[in-house]
């Protein structure tokens, strides 16, 4: 038999389930999620991923400022879904949504719950120099990410993992679990597995000034939040007046004051070994290897990058 399904999701992680869905036996009835946004710069309004493949699937878009509006609860529940599939949709599900009869909510989450609950999972377990993190597959309470869980799936981490490439990883992992959750399911045969309240932690989204590169940090540290927040909104210092954003670099043993150049090669001292800066990216130009970067740009050695 299939199911009658109504996705919510937003960003790109949200894509590959999608397409999953819609491409099994099971019916997707529409898709919920957030509004367009203008972009920064002019009037041009920017649809999300999950907008955007959804109406290349031909499969109807709904996008309230809130769900918990009478007008979206009543709509839904005209639809009859016998499931809701949540990944990373971006809002809260209300109680009078939550509270219909009939009706499964399932949430497809970036961690291993209990652990790092919240907006930013998988940034804070690469942060964290976590060894592993994964999927959790669970059914949505009224309590923030905390309902019993049905599935995971381990995936490691390692020190060249970063968000974007975890991100890729997870998601396709998830578009074929989904699946599996989904026959097993239909056979009314799941079983869900209240968390472990002790082993609660929880992912915050990352604040602005997480960015910016400190110095007075061990090397490794610093290496994880460069991983964690690449792409976006990436990690940054000044030199000269400009910013530069670090898209990778690596560990090297080796001694300075925090934030000393103590080579030509823009290697960068920290509060433990330094840093070897691999690639970089000017305020406003393009990114580029750091040794292309050095041929145009004088560095002095013994130089604090937070004075310069």
């Amino acid at each position: 038999m299939s199911l009658k399904i109504i996705f919510m999701g937003t960003p790109e992680f949200s894509v590959p389930v999608l397409q999953s869905l819609n491409n099994s036996k099971h019916q997707l009835l529409t898709v919920y999620t957030q509004p367009p946004k203008k972009k920064l710069r002019g009037q041009k309004i920017i649809q999300c991923p999950i907008h955007i493949a959804a109406e290349k699937l031909n499969i109807p878009v709904r996008f309230p400022e809130r769900i918990s509006s009478k007008e979206e609860i009543d709509f839904i529940k005209k639809l009859k879904p016998d499931i809701v599939i949540v990944v990373a949709y971006g809002k809260i599900l209300p109680k009078e949504l939550l509270a219909l009869s009939n009706v499964k909510f399932i949430n497809i989450h970036a961690s291993l719950l209990p652990r790092w609950r919240g907006a930013a999972p998988i940034q804070r377990a690469i942060m964290n120099r976590d060894k592993e993190t994964g999927i959790s597959i669970m059914k949505i309470i009224n309590e923030l990410d905390a309902g019993p869980v049905m599935h995971f799936v381990k995936i490691k981490i390692d020190n060249e993992t970063t968000f974007e490439s975890l991100s890729e990883e997870m998601s396709k992992i998830s578009s074929k679990v989904i699946l599996d959750c989904l026959k097993i399911i239909e056979k009314k045969e799941e079983k869900f597995t209240p968390q472990e309240k002790s082993k609660v932690t929880y992912a915050n989204k990352i604040e602005k000034s997480e960015t910016k590169i400190n110095w007075n940090d061990k090397a490794n540290n610093i290496i994880a939040k460069i991983n964690a927040l690449h792409p976006t909104p990436g990690t940054w210092f000044k030199f000269n007046g400009s910013r530069i954003k670090i898209l990778k670099a690596k560990e090297i043993i080796a001694k300075g004051k925090p934030g000393e150049i103590i080579n030509e090669n823009f290697l960068v001292a920290c509060l433990e070994n330094a840093i070897q800066l691999l690639e970089i990216k000017k305020e406003g130009k393009k990114s580029m290897n750091v040794n292309d970067f050095l041929v145009g740009n004088t560095i002095k050695i013994g130089t604090i990058l937070d004075d310069a």
